[in-house]
């Protein structure tokens, strides 16, 4: 998961710092996915992020049989970043705020309100978000020091692409073949698809392609 995290941590960091939060929460997209935009829980949430459909639309996240943009690394990290800013402002405190991204702001706040602390080590919530927060903390200090904890794996580089808006069905085959790339490289660069093709969507679909293909699609 470490050496995962260079391929998104430079984007995830941007984009920490844009919205004005700490960037240690890079970390919890290692506690949420292992840096995957492919993975998906048996609760149905998806990407680096880990966001439900009904929360994932609330932050803009489109899902239909074309995209699932929880899976989009860059857009599930702003709708994350927006999310725990939200929470932060309305609980007050980073640890219930991170609380409540695992088990629901309703919860929490119910759990404040029952027992009249706003202490998250003196509530009495779900095991798993119990857990939760000293698992986050454990990531930070593990990410910021991989050596002093026994890892030294080395992080993948950064993930490169460009950009490149198409408002028409263009099969993955298609595009590998006119930029000389493959199927597999661009479904890397676009998990967010559902398809190996691009969606009809007249507004147009972002594609990532790898740098240097533009020109040649």
């Amino acid at each position: 998961y470490l050496a995962r995290s260079g391929r998104y941590g430079p984007m995830i960091r941007q984009v920490l710092r844009e919205n004005g939060i700490p960037e240690d929460l890079v970390y919890l997209s290692l506690i949420e996915s292992g840096f995957s935009p492919n993975a998906y829980s048996r609760a149905h949430a998806a990407g680096l992020w880990q966001f439900i459909q009904s929360t994932g639309r609330l932050y803009g996240l489109k899902v239909d049989k074309w995209v699932d943009e929880r899976r989009d690394p860059e857009k599930a990290t702003r709708a994350a970043a927006r999310h725990l800013k939200d929470l932060r402002e309305s609980l007050g405190d980073w640890n219930l705020a991170l609380a409540a991204y695992n088990c629901g702001e309703a919860r929490v706040t119910k759990a404040i309100g029952k027992q009249g602390t706003r202490n998250f080590w003196e509530l009495d919530l779900p095991r798993q978000t119990e857990e939760y927060v000293p698992r986050f903390m454990a990531a930070v200090y593990l990410g910021r020091d991989p050596a002093a904890h026994g890892f030294h794996s080395d992080l993948d580089p950064p993930i490169e692409h460009e950009r490149i808006v198409v408002s028409r069905s263009i099969r993955l085959s298609k595009i590998a073949e006119a930029c000389g790339s493959s199927v597999e490289e661009l479904r890397q660069l676009n998990p967010s698809l559902r398809r190996d093709v691009t969606p009809p969507d007249r507004a147009g679909f972002e594609l990532h392609l790898p740098v240097g293909k533009v020109a040649l699609l």
